[in-house]
């Protein structure tokens, strides 16, 4: 595992500035998901840190960073959070540690409140296999929604072609269960329009990607995809597994 960049953070000591009440984001929520559903993702990145400044944050997944580019662009204030859930390929913490030498951007690593050994005590060994729901809710949901409590909107990578089953999402939408505005510039982007924009920009790319993985996950939870299959077969392949969590 490589040493994080000094641009990469831990949250400890972090200040929090008040949040807006439940009720202005879901009023919020109800004119933006209609006066942005034609927005460019540009435009929707800038919106977000024209109304939330410090209180938005950016979640990226360190697959394809296009969406850290386009922050890094448009409003470079905006933090970026990583889910370090101590499960990651190589590959993927070098992906992040790139993206902080090269981009202006602020990276926080977030960890579970348990390291692996001490969750391994608690609920035994290679808990990702026997119940991977609660894995992730230890090592990802849990502490994103520790996070979140300190902003009020939140960045996210969902497309509408990467996942069948996310169909129904909208670009701003409130997340009843976590009280933010979760907002999706990229959501109507094609695959075709990622890779242009990733060829156009130079923008860095976890490198399995080239190798078979379209979507990238935890090491043990994620395999190669074969040709012709969808594109998150490769996540919990096995079973009825979808979603760690986070977009439910």
């Amino acid at each position: 595992m490589s040493a994080a960049p000094t641009s990469v953070r831990p949250t400890h000591g972090r200040r929090w500035a008040p949040r807006h009440e439940p009720d202005q984001l879901r009023i919020l929520a109800r004119y933006a998901a209609v006066d942005l559903s034609g927005a460019s993702a540009h435009e929707i990145i800038r919106w977000s840190a024209d109304v939330f400044g410090t209180r938005v944050v950016l979640t990226q997944s360190m697959a394809n960073t296009v969406l850290a580019d386009l922050v890094s662009k448009e409003a470079p204030s905006i933090d970026v959070v990583f889910l370090d859930t101590g499960y990651h390929f190589p590959q993927t913490l070098e992906t992040r540690d790139n993206l902080a030498r090269r981009e202006n951007l602020t990276i926080i690593s977030v960890s579970a409140r348990q390291s692996l050994a001490e969750q391994d005590s608690e609920h035994g060994p290679d808990l990702w296999q026997r119940n991977p729901d609660l894995c992730c809710k230890l090592r990802k949901v849990e502490p994103m929604e520790k996070l979140l409590l300190g902003y009020d909107a939140w960045i996210t990578g969902l497309r509408h072609q990467a996942a069948l089953h996310r169909r129904e999402r909208q670009v701003v939408e409130f997340d009843e269960d976590r009280l933010v505005l979760k907002i999706a510039p990229l959501l109507h982007w094609s695959d075709e329009a990622l890779l242009r924009y990733t060829l156009e920009n130079d923008v860095i790319v976890n490198p399995l990607m080239y190798e078979g993985f379209p979507s990238i996950g935890c090491e043990p939870c994620t395999r190669r995809v074969d040709p012709g299959e969808d594109t998150r077969a490769g996540r919990w392949s096995g079973s009825d597994k979808t979603e760690c969590g986070l977009h439910i």
